[in-house]
């Protein structure tokens, strides 16, 4: 007998406003639990003191995740002058303390250059990479060190918005894998000081931004709002629906893909395994966006595929169109 599976099998991704002092994996159970979810994943995880855009990918939509992971951020952070910390932020244990008053914007504008374009970083002990299958933030709060290679990665644009009671304001568009701490850490360094992350908020994942985001007040809030509706007493579907309406569609995560309408028939093939010649669509080689051309438009989407040098197309990450029972 089929184990049965708990939760629904809706699909789509919430843009969560994380807040401060909740892990991640803290936040999207909140989420998978309101939305009574049986899939769920984040993606691009936040320190629990950092805040902000959180995409959380319920169902079918964590075959996409990949690409948030891979996609460029923004964050807006400030930095606390002249003290030092072992985790680089607010959360972590004094290491030293150093006068800072003496601190310009001048001289603060004149380090940042440095952090501009491609820069090599060594990413924190407390941050969340991996050294043989442990987070390292795990490792450091166990008092053990590891050597940790630096790594290059892009900042496209540091905007310097102010210095106010010793902590420098700053925007940040970066890459994946940019250690926004490592920054905020080097810059203290630099201006001989010291300095730690004091707020940090990500503004921007991909093609997700601060004014999609939804907070979990919210989110309950609507909850409360549809019993209200119905008297104390509403029903499930009804409070499902209203949630749902808040999610993105599957697609939104990789609308940078080119993308590829098949008819009925090739949409079949591809979902069987088998190779589809592109005949009539001039396409570039690469991971591309894949639609049944004779579905409505809000469930065409059926997955993600692969070009060859050759024109043809072979399934890559497929959706499963049918819900499970």
């Amino acid at each position: 007998m089929a184990k049965q599976l708990k939760g629904r099998a809706v699909s789509g991704i919430l843009i969560l406003d994380k807040p401060t002092g909740m892990s991640s994996n803290h936040a999207l159970q909140r989420v998978k639990r309101l939305f009574g979810a049986r899939k769920a994943g984040h993606t691009g995880a936040l320190d629990p003191l950092a805040t902000g855009l959180l995409p959380i990918c319920l169902g079918e939509a964590t075959k996409v995740t990949q690409f948030l992971l891979d996609a460029n951020k923004r964050y807006q952070t400030r930095a606390q002058l002249g003290v030092r910390t072992d985790s680089s932020d607010a959360d972590g244990k004094v290491l030293e303390t150093k006068p800072c008053e003496h601190i310009t914007q001048t001289m603060v504008e004149a380090e940042l250059p440095q952090f501009r374009g491609t820069i090599s970083q060594v990413p924190s002990m407390f941050s969340a990479l991996k050294h043989q299958g442990q987070p390292l933030y795990k490792l450091a709060r166990a008092g053990k060190k590891v050597a940790v290679k630096a790594r290059q990665v892009q900042v496209f644009d540091l905007t310097f918005l102010g210095l106010q009671d010793a902590q420098v304001s700053m925007d940040i568009t970066c890459s994946k894998g940019t250690y926004i701490r490592s920054i905020v850490e080097d810059l203290g360094l630099a201006l001989g000081c010291g300095a730690h992350v004091a707020q940090l908020r990500r503004l921007q994942a991909g093609p997700f931004v601060a004014e999609q985001m939804v907070t979990l007040e919210q989110l309950q809030a609507l909850v409360e709002e549809v019993h209200q509706e119905y008297a104390g007493a509403a029903p499930e579907k009804a409070i499902f629906a209203a949630l749902d309406a808040l999610l993105l569609p599957l697609d939104t995560a990789v609308l940078h893909l080119n993308a590829v309408q098949l008819c009925p028939q090739q949409s079949g093939a591809l979902q069987q395994g088998k190779v589809i010649t592109l005949a009539e669509q001039q396409v570039m080689p690469g991971v591309v966006r894949v639609y049944n051309s004779q579905i409505p438009a809000d469930e065409s989407f059926i997955g993600l595929a692969e070009v060859s040098e050759d024109g043809t197309l072979r399934a890559k990450r497929l959706l499963q169109t049918q819900p499970a029972s």
